[in-house]
């Protein structure tokens, strides 16, 4: 039976969104602060997590952060910098798993959670019913299932608390958790009826912000 959770303030699940992107394939715009419907699609992506069930949600940040915190209202979210986020996704995975599993610099204890959330802050398609969906497939630690799109893998990805170390060991550059899910196959969600996993990487893409 899979796990249920009527209250999603004291969920086990965290919302991790993967925001450090500097764009370069756009001209050097953070993807982070692309406009999408009248909002940066930072916080069009926290709305996602929340309205999908998410009660806390983790957000990293890497190119332009102080100017993203600036201008995009993240509030309520907990707001994490990867300082070597030119290097790929790999490393904002790994320090937003640290985040979410309760580390944080100097010793200072947060809340840990039963298991990660990951959506990607350019797939603005990704809908709060797809992180539902994906959200629901939680049943503990152990934990591990993707959304998928016509049978195609893609994001949310649900990272139970046991997988953990090894994501964040296999995560390298821009892989991100792609190495470890090779070897250890996730359950799949179809969100193809309710979600578009399309990211925006290329000039050609941002059409896409103007639906």
């Amino acid at each position: 039976m899979l796990h249920q959770e009527n209250d999603p303030t004291r969920s086990p699940v965290t919302g991790l969104l993967l925001a450090a992107g500097g764009g370069s394939r756009l001209g050097g715009r953070p993807k982070a602060l692309l406009p999408y419907r009248g909002a940066p699609l930072v916080e069009h992506a926290v709305r996602a997590l929340v309205d999908g069930g998410c009660g806390r949600v983790c957000v990293v940040l890497g190119a332009a952060a102080a100017t993203v915190q600036a201008r995009a209202r993240l509030d309520g979210a907990e707001v994490v910098e990867n300082p070597d986020w030119a290097a790929g996704m790999g490393g904002s995975l790994r320090v937003g798993l640290a985040a979410v599993s309760g580390e944080r610099p100097g010793g200072v204890a947060a809340a840990e959670s039963g298991a990660a959330l990951v959506v990607l802050v350019d797939q603005p398609g990704v809908s709060p019913r797809a992180v539902a969906r994906v959200r629901a497939a939680y049943e503990g630690p152990a934990s591990l299932a993707s959304a998928a799109y016509g049978g195609r893998r893609g994001h949310p990805v649900l990272l139970g608390a046991a997988h953990f170390a090894g994501v964040a060991a296999a995560a390298e550059g821009d892989r991100g958790a792609r190495a470890y899910l090779r070897r250890h196959p996730p359950v799949c969600v179809e969100c193809g009826d309710v979600g578009d996993p399309a990211d925006i990487d290329t000039p050609e893409d941002l059409a896409r912000l103007d639906d």
